[in-house]
């Protein structure tokens, strides 16, 4: 059977939508749920850069794809697809090249969240990275949950 580009293109956006939700909603608060707050955030810290290059990929992916599968690309949904995707690619490389990596470095100087102070200045700056990487994680959801729903009105 012939894959249609525009089945792959929704083939993309599916796994993204999907593995956002799946280790957002799912994974996560089960491993926090499990474990003390320090082995939990090791545990998640090990999958984070698995998880950030998986939605990167597959923003890169839908971006290439939506040139193959938009048609009259001066459409609204066509016009509103590619701006999802810009924002799409240009969050998740700031959160996979920048926040990411900074959060790194200040979760090294933390020896425990567990006993540290939460008032202390690397917790607090730890806590506003983590707050921006979460903000902008569910906002690439919804960015790639609206690109799916459009996906049909992108049909050539």
């Amino acid at each position: 059977m012939k894959l249609s580009w525009y089945s792959l293109y929704n083939l993309v956006l599916a796994l993204w939508v999907g593995g956002i939700a799946i280790f957002t909603f799912v994974v996560t608060p089960a491993i926090f749920k499990s474990y003390g707050r320090d082995m939990a955030s090791q545990i998640v810290g090990k999958l984070f850069p698995g998880y950030f290059l998986y939605v990167l990929v597959l923003a890169a992916l839908a971006f290439i794809l939506f040139f193959t599968v938009a048609g009259d690309q001066a459409r609204p949904p066509a016009r509103i697809s590619f701006l999802l995707l810009m924002i799409a690619l240009v969050i998740s490389a700031t959160v996979t090249f920048k926040i990411y990596p900074d959060a790194v470095k200040l979760k090294q100087q933390i020896t425990s969240f567990e006993r540290e102070a939460p008032d202390s200045p690397a917790r607090k700056h730890f806590a506003r990275l983590h707050a921006a990487s979460m903000s902008l994680n569910l906002l690439l959801f919804v960015d790639s949950v609206v690109l799916l729903l459009l996906g049909s009105a992108l049909k050539k």
